[in-house]
């Protein structure tokens, strides 16, 4: 308790003149009802004693008054009522001196500054909250202004739940989120130390709940029926009907506040999840249109049942491709969409497989092997993104089951259509053209990399990277390339090598590499100009015999390299090759080859910081990002007839897709390519490389996973060329969204505002999300939120516009001030204030319904 307000009121009493004839005051205080009792302890007063009256020291006190002391000034507590005058051993002295009273509510006001007269019974009501200097303190620092008896109910129902503001709405939170329940331990606060009936009439005051039976779990039915209404377009059924809160708008501000919250946002999905079993909400589901709850992100069960509807349709062959992918995109911005993402992203990229299998009409058309490879680097290689793309998500599922039927359904058309018909095409293709050589005309070669990319660069006396990322198939380079124009300043572009075979490290790593000779000997070790091809050491050595001042570095030793570790690596060099191992390192071992992909993702994330490093700490500007070989994977595991045996001859080499062998004859299943063009006219190996997707047997697990062979997947390799330029325009930027409607002024509680993306979503023009919701001058929020995705490329304006939805909370609006449309950047950790956009808020009609 604060008793200043008493230590300056009896200060000022003492301080006064005594009385005609006296030497000094003394002053009684009979406290009735005992309000000071524990407090006076702890009074200390500057020009007084006090002393504590009580039923049995009357006679000693008047004697200590009369004789002992008869100069002090003297307060005389006592915490019970002024006693009768025949029972009053001080009646005397009482009758000349002073009397004092005052009560805590009165010194309540006092302290707090409050100066109307009608709030004392309120203040009254709260002795017991106020007689607790922790939680005095604490509902102090809220620091409220003009009291009333809601701010003053709010304060002590914040300050009860802790909370670092005097705020309702988190009140209502944070008791919902302790639990439905009636073992509420903020309830038991509340009913111990604060006023029930407060809290319920505030209830009722700002949401609407009238129910006489006070249950949590039938206001948040009320709460969620309310919020589920603003977005259905069904008739509820008529048990729901009748928990529709009179004052709709705020249930739906407040549930779209609570669900959109950073924090609570997955104690809102705990108490929607209890709701949701409560009105058998999937029940009804199964009775209504996916098109009248579309928009509808109330309970998790509308998002499970528009999946189950799209996976239906789908291992139905019904193909409403653009129809599915609009309801994905729609689902975006949803309240569970973060929750269910893998398994929206899965169907996504299920939805882009199965609608190219359509648009190729289940054949692969081009016969010769340079159409092939030209359809494969503008199209095909889509079909192995989407398979990736699908397995990433759908190994990051938890329940798997639920999208069993769907996996099957895209292995079947990935593995046994796809893979197998253009690998069928492709080694017709090469047994047509390519036995004798290999190499194509037209086409760059992986085996003169370095003459075609790299040492233009060292003629000009240019410092260049070269990034090679073993495996880093074509498919991952495209998707590679759209991540490095995106988050690095400058222009990167991509073509297309055809890879060595077999395609492996070995051979890859060496052909990468600059030479004049390049050998394989007896023991299958291979040679350039002389050095072995193994081992960063030996590669940095042959480099190192082509241009001045070179490195080779793996990226595993850069890993805890700082700025002036990279500047003593780097500096003064002008041929720089670093070695990147993360897809094959997984893929290789049988153990983890299943994540193969998830290490595609890694792969990104370790190049785009490598960049991103390479330009910060020693001003990179050309960096040639490039692979050794590619891979195939598929997830089914394979039968016999995915295999062959190894045929009895002798082998300098041998892997899972290859041998390499001086046979004569030719062997059934295999293409038997001549290694002149790499090994030069006097080689009389070949590569056997089976045909199709065929593997050889070979013992111990991992065939999934492989690489050596001639396939598309294998052989097509990545070259992105990135050059840093530091000027603003090559620095990605996010596409603009702009407000279109003239008008700022709003009449009807529940308006429609129009936003347009004036830029589309390409190479250096990445998307934006936005959050927009309302505010007052003060920021408090007065509306639901939405959220728009912006990141269209098509070029016809009606698919970049966005049209929301937003709802007012139901309160006062004063057409002379401004309030806020507030637009936030949901991605900037620091600064997310896109545009703040005042408008007028004069409200034509009182209600949700424009009535």
């Amino acid at each position: 308790m604060n008793l200043l307000e008493v230590k300056r009121t009896l200060e000022e009493i003492f301080s006064k003149e005594p009385m005609e004839g006296k030497k000094r005051n003394l002053v009684f205080w009979y406290d009735d009802e005992g309000e000071f009792a524990e407090d006076i302890g702890e009074l200390r007063l500057d020009n007084a004693k006090i002393l504590k009256l009580d039923s049995n020291n009357s006679f000693y006190i008047k004697y200590l008054l009369e004789k002992e002391d008869t100069e002090s000034n003297y307060l005389l507590y006592s915490p019970i009522s002024r006693p009768m005058p025949r029972e009053n051993w001080l009646l005397d002295i009482l009758k000349y001196n002073e009397d004092f009273s005052t009560d805590k509510a009165t010194l309540i006001m006092k302290d707090f500054k409050v100066e109307d007269p009608s709030l004392r019974n309120v203040f009254k009501g709260y002795l017991k909250f106020f007689g607790n200097k922790e939680r005095y303190r604490k509902f102090a620092s809220f620091h409220i202004d003009k009291f009333t008896k809601d701010k003053v109910d709010i304060g002590v129902l914040s300050t009860l739940c802790r909370l670092p503001v005097s705020d309702f709405e988190q009140v209502l939170k944070k008791i919902l989120i302790e639990g439905l329940e009636k073992e509420n331990k903020h309830l038991k606060e509340i009913e111990d130390f604060g006023d029930i009936d407060a809290l319920w009439n505030l209830i009722e005051k700002r949401y609407g709940y009238t129910y006489e039976d006070r249950s949590l779990e039938k206001l948040m039915i009320m709460l969620l029926t309310s919020h589920l209404s603003y977005s259905l377009e069904e008739n509820l059924p008529s048990t729901w009907e009748d928990y529709i809160s009179a004052k709709r708008s705020d249930a739906i501000v407040f549930v779209s506040n609570f669900m959109n919250h950073s924090t609570h946002g997955k104690d809102f999905d705990s108490l929607a999840n209890k709701i949701e079993e409560t009105l058998n909400v999937k029940g009804y589901l199964e009775k209504w249109d996916i098109d009248k709850y579309i928009d509808c992100d109330t309970f998790r069960a509308f998002d499970e049942a528009i999946m189950d509807r799209i996976k239906a349709n789908l291992l139905e062959g019904i193909g409403e491709f653009d129809r599915y992918r609009k309801i994905i995109n729609k689902r975006r911005i949803s309240h569970w969409f973060e929750t269910y993402r893998n398994e929206y992203e899965a169907l996504y990229f299920a939805i882009q497989l199965l609608e190219m299998e359509k648009k190729m009409d289940g054949a692969i058309k081009p016969q010769t092997a340079h159409d092939l490879i030209k359809a494969y680097t503008k199209e095909y290689y889509f079909m192995d993104y989407f398979y990736r793309k699908f397995y990433f998500h759908y190994d990051r599922i938890t329940d798997k089951d639920l999208f069993e039927k769907l996996a099957e359904r895209i292995e079947n058309t990935y593995t046994h259509w796809y893979l197998n018909e253009l690998s069928i095409k492709w080694s017709a293709a090469v047994q047509e053209e390519m036995l004798e050589d290999y190499s194509l005309l037209g086409i760059k070669q992986q085996s003169n990399f370095y003459q075609d990319f790299v040492s233009p660069f060292i003629r000009n006396d240019e410092r260049v990277f070269v990034i090679i990322s073993d495996a880093l198939r074509y498919e991952a380079g495209k998707e590679l390339l759209n991540l490095i124009n995106q988050e690095a300043r400058g222009m990167a572009d991509i073509e297309f090598m055809q890879g060595v075979i077999p395609s492996t490290t070995k051979y890859g790593m060496a052909s990468l590499l600059p030479r004049k000779e390049l050998l394989l000997n007896e023991k299958g070790d291979l040679l350039v100009d002389g050095i072995s091809t193994q081992g960063t050491i030996n590669r940095g050595k042959i480099i190192g015999t082509y241009s001045d001042s070179t490195q080779a570095i793996s990226f595993h030793d850069m890993k805890e390299m700082g700025r002036v570790d990279y500047k003593e690596a780097f500096d003064g060099k002008k041929l720089i090759y670093i070695y990147h191992d993360t897809i094959d390192a997984v893929g290789e071992v049988a153990l983890t080859e299943r994540e193969v992909f998830e290490a595609t993702e890694k792969a990104f994330e370790d190049l785009i910081s490598l960049i991103k490093k390479l330009i910060n700490n020693v001003s990179a500007t050309n960096i040639i990002i490039t692979a050794d070989h590619g891979f195939i994977y598929r997830r089914s595991q394979l039968t016999e007839v995915d295999k062959i045996s190894r045929f009895n001859t002798e082998t300098i080499d041998a892997g899972r897709r290859y041998m390499l062998s001086e046979i004569e004859e030719n062997i059934p299943d295999t293409l038997p390519i001549s290694m002149k063009y790499l090994l030069g006219d006097d080689s009389k190996l070949k590569a056997l490389v089976p045909k199709g997707m065929i593997r050889y047997k070979v013992q111990g697990p991992g065939a999934n996973y492989v690489h050596g062979g001639a396939s598309l997947q294998e052989i097509i390799v990545p070259v992105i060329k990135f050059k840093n330029i530091r000027k603003d325009e090559y620095r990605a930027s996010k596409v603009e969204v702009k407000l279109t409607n003239i008008s700022r002024k709003i009449t009807n509680r529940i308006t429609y505002l129009e936003f347009f993306q004036t830029d589309l979503v390409e190479d250096k023009k990445i998307p934006l999300k936005l959050k927009l919701y309302f505010v007052d001058k003060e920021g408090n929020r007065i509306s639901n939120e939405n959220i728009i995705i912006a990141d269209s490329r098509s070029k016809n304006p009606g698919d970049r516009t966005y049209r929301e939805k937003f709802t007012l909370r139901d309160m006062a609006y004063d057409k002379n001030k401004e309030y806020y449309l507030i637009l936030e950047d949901e991605d900037e950790a620091v600064e997310k204030m896109y545009e703040r956009i005042p408008f007028i808020i004069d409200l034509l009609f009182s209600d949700d319904f424009g009535l």
